[in-house]
């Protein structure tokens, strides 16, 4: 692959798995410096031990607000600039609305909108000043159907969905672009809260996708001429029933 993010310093959160390691690893054979962040210290070490110097590991638990804060000036302190947020991290809370815990409900709420506004908040002065970035954000195709196994997960999803569509336009006269990337079930852990049954029927018909699938997308995304912005994709399995 031809170095297209050579020069380009990456932050990724939730990094150490999933989603995030496949685009952070994406974004790394591209030429990029990627900050991965996780609160998982012995992934991301091993991930730094097979990736060298390319690889800044950053521990930050991102519900903690004070550990949250930090995640810029820590990016700045360790890599001079921030080209890209991969604002990936994010929790699941599957089922009916009447069985599930509050306390997993604030926490998922939390993750899901609370931090990806407050990551994004805090980086956006720094590419304004630079006049150049770009913000892609993890949602999900939960955002864009009414999901009825999972009223929590896909509200959460639809609120941060409008987010990156409305922070896109307040900011893209400063030359930095906003995208999401709304994929349908992929092979992550995420997955571990799925009914046992409902899990094994997506394996069996082909209705879910690797993470290396949503990397390939964030590298399209990324790559475009800087005059282009992929505001949305939504992948999905080729047999998923939807």
């Amino acid at each position: 692959m031809a170095k297209e993010l050579a020069g380009k310093v990456a932050a990724v959160t939730g990094a150490a798995s999933g989603i995030g390691r496949a685009c952070a690893e994406a974004m790394l054979e591209a030429g990029a410096r990627v900050v991965l962040v996780d609160h998982d210290a012995a992934a991301l070490a091993v991930l730094q031990e097979q990736h060298g110097d390319a690889v800044i590991p950053l521990r930050i638990n991102l519900l903690d607000p004070q550990d949250c804060a930090s995640l810029l000036p820590q990016v700045l302190e360790k890599a001079g600039q921030i080209d890209i947020l991969h604002a990936n991290a994010g929790t699941y809370v599957g089922g009916d609305l009447v069985d599930a815990d509050p306390d997993a409900i604030d926490r998922m709420l939390h993750l899901n909108i609370n931090v990806v506004m407050k990551n994004v908040h805090d980086v956006l002065p720094h590419m304004i000043e630079r006049r150049t970035g770009d913000i892609v954000v993890t949602s999900s195709l939960a955002a864009h159907y009414p999901t009825p196994w999972e009223p929590v997960y896909a509200s959460s999803k639809w609120a941060i969905n409008c987010f990156v569509q409305v922070v896109r336009r307040q900011v893209f006269k400063h030359g930095i672009r906003v995208g999401s990337i709304s994929p349908g079930p992929v092979i992550t852990s995420l997955l571990a809260d799925w009914p046992a049954e409902k899990l094994q029927e997506a394996r069996e018909s082909g209705s879910l996708i690797e993470a290396s699938e949503v990397a390939n997308v964030l590298m399209f995304m990324l790559t475009r001429p800087r005059g282009v912005t992929i505001r949305d994709v939504v992948m999905l399995p080729t047999h998923f029933d939807l």
